[in-house]
């Protein structure tokens, strides 16, 4: 096991966040991880979403998934759907995809944590763009803000 990676699910810390963008949010990203980025399931949830605006945050999801994969040199631990709870692997996620647009350089190190290594520009922007879309499509993905 890599320095800094949970050994199971038993330690899950951080209670599932408000609002429906960061539900959303997580909802979509464990069925990406766990199905595929061409999960029927998360288009479906983005669709139901936002409607016809659905392509643009779907296809944003898509490229955070598959560049998070790609920059990682650990594994990324995520909970099963049906999970009322976060791993700290998602926590830390969310917390960075919440600081991506007001806070970038808190971001970059909730990302660089998350990811294992210093070379998260690509990953961080990704984020950025993800959160980006939601809060210009009235979802904005705003987690834990003051603590």
């Amino acid at each position: 096991m890599a320095h800094g990676e949970t050994s199971s699910l038993d330690d899950l810390p951080r209670p599932m966040p408000a609002g429906y963008g960061n539900r959303l949010f997580l909802f979509v990203m464990r069925r990406m991880a766990s199905a595929g980025v061409n999960d029927a399931h998360a288009a479906n949830a983005i669709l139901g979403a936002f409607g016809r605006s659905y392509r643009r945050p779907l296809v944003l999801m898509r490229a955070m998934m598959l560049e998070l994969a790609r920059a990682s040199s650990r594994k990324i631990l995520v909970a099963p759907c049906c999970c009322a709870r976060m791993t700290a692997d998602e926590a830390l996620m969310m917390e960075a995809t919440g600081d991506a647009l007001r806070d970038p350089n808190s971001a970059y190190g909730h990302v660089s944590r998350l990811l294992g290594n210093d070379h998260a520009l690509g990953a961080l922007t990704c984020l950025q763009a993800v959160a980006q879309a939601h809060a210009d499509l009235g979802r904005p993905l705003e987690l834990y803000g003051e603590g």
